[in-house]
């Protein structure tokens, strides 16, 4: 059975503060960075009633979709990492949408075969390296690479976990991002929604946020730029934070 995660241990000021809620990321791998921020702000949260979050992390990205989702959406978690899954707890519990949010410590493969066709949105910002020298620690090394979660596996758990008419939103390395969509098509997932990034014009698209439904669609496609000059977000990219971030 999964085991849900309730923490009564107190939160620590160790992490990133929101306009709405803090993120503690002291106890995880992989901090608060841009690639959670941008799945959290575009991902197609309108209308779901049951949303997942596989391999949440510290719960980053589940509770900026609380934050933007009706308040009658649920939002599950999953995490490996028992350290990681810890803290998302502590974070779902010190947020103001504490009884909408679940995490569950527990391997998605396993937690696939107890929740099948539940979820209207699934999300992951998933490892992405398949094979590198060692990060200097388990957890960090597992946040990042694909060695416990291949995109194979991955497309097909949430292949599983999804609604017929539900939608998989995932944010990856630009280049890596078009292998698993190849990879997503050869599965019966098609694409409904795509996002190119690069850090400011005239550089490389270095990020792909994709959405993915189990239904033909016509695909949506944009781009978009961080900054307009170094230093300087792009009035694009303060649109999708304004409700996040501090000062914009």
């Amino acid at each position: 059975m999964a085991k849900e995660v309730s923490s009564a241990r107190p939160l620590r000021r160790n992490g990133f503060t929101f306009k709405q809620f803090f993120v503690a990321h002291d106890c995880c791998a992989m901090k608060v960075g841009t690639d959670g921020v941008l799945l959290g702000a575009t991902a197609p949260v309108g209308g779901a009633q049951r949303v997942l979050d596989i391999g949440c992390g510290s719960g980053l990205i589940a509770m900026m979709l609380a934050q933007r989702s009706d308040t009658q959406t649920v939002i599950d978690a999953v995490e490996l990492e028992p350290a990681a899954a810890e803290q998302a707890a502590e974070n779902f519990r010190e947020s103001v949408w504490a009884q909408r949010l679940s995490v569950f410590a527990q391997d998605i493969n396993d937690y696939t075969r107890q929740h099948p066709a539940e979820y209207d949105l699934i999300v992951s910002n998933p490892p992405y390296f398949e094979s590198a020298v060692a990060c200097r620690d388990e957890a960090r090394n597992a946040a990042r690479y694909t060695e416990t979660l291949t995109h194979k596996a991955l497309l097909e758990c949430a292949g599983k976990l999804i609604t017929p008419q539900g939608l998989f939103s995932v944010v990856l390395p630009y280049d890596i991002g078009l292998a698993f969509e190849v990879l997503a098509h050869q599965q019966g997932w098609f694409s409904a929604w795509r996002m190119a990034v690069r850090d400011r014009p005239g550089k490389p698209l270095n990020r792909l946020l994709l959405t993915l439904s189990k239904q033909p669609v016509e695909r949506e496609e944009h781009e978009l730029d961080l900054r307009k000059s170094e230093g300087v977000y792009s009035e694009a990219f303060c649109a999708l934070i304004a409700d996040f971030y501090l000062n914009y």
